[in-house]
């Protein structure tokens, strides 16, 4: 049974096919726009279609933007030898909250998972190759350490090795604050293998 005219089911409805919202969450969202002034509501709407319509793949890294380099790989500052490779556009912009790395990145949208039927093809591996025939000194590997990412990893250290090109893995383990007892013995290990000497 409906509670609420078309329009607003709807607009609810179309809310809650965004990930991570539920009924409950669409139908706050959806009064919270319905009670918003016209004009920020036709802003709104138009920042939407905008994105969807003008934001495009960087042809060089692979993330996402809306001109035809993103900022980063645009950013002459920035160290172009050094590649650091993540799954999605999310982790690059993690990295880049740290302000503490200065090279460029490639997004491979995506981890290799046999399970899900998502090979090498599926994901942007070709284009990473096609950029490791410039100058480039080192390819920091910086996927997750799913089953997915560590397969991702693998498979793309195995191509690039061959090449003489530096490969290199970001270190992962324990997090601060995290009480050991409650720590997985994969996450222990790699923190044990990945130690420095203080």
């Amino acid at each position: 049974m409906d509670y609420y005219s078309n329009q607003i089911s709807r607009l609810i409805d179309e809310f809650s096919r965004l990930p991570g919202i539920g009924a409950k969450s669409a139908q706050r969202l959806a009064f919270h726009i319905i009670n918003m002034p016209k004009e920020q509501v036709e802003s709104f709407a138009k920042a939407l279609v905008d994105a969807r319509n003008n934001v495009r793949y960087c042809t060089q890294c692979c993330t996402l933007t809306d001109r035809e380099l993103c900022p980063i790989c645009s950013n002459l500052d920035r160290d172009q030898r050094t590649i650091m490779v993540v799954e999605t556009p999310r982790d690059l912009a993690a990295y880049e909250k740290t302000g503490k790395y200065n090279g460029v990145y490639h997004v491979l949208h995506g981890a290799i998972s046999p399970m899900l039927g998502i090979g090498p093809s599926d994901i942007r591996l070709k284009e990473l190759i096609e950029r490791l025939q410039g100058d480039v000194d080192e390819v920091i590997i910086a996927t997750n350490s799913s089953l997915e990412g560590e397969t991702t990893a693998m498979y793309i250290s195995k191509l690039i090795k061959p090449t003489g090109i530096k490969v290199s893995r970001i270190a992962s383990g324990v997090p601060v604050g995290g009480d050991l007892e409650y720590i997985d013995e994969v996450t222990l290990l790699r923190a044990l293998e990945g130690r420095t000497e203080l």
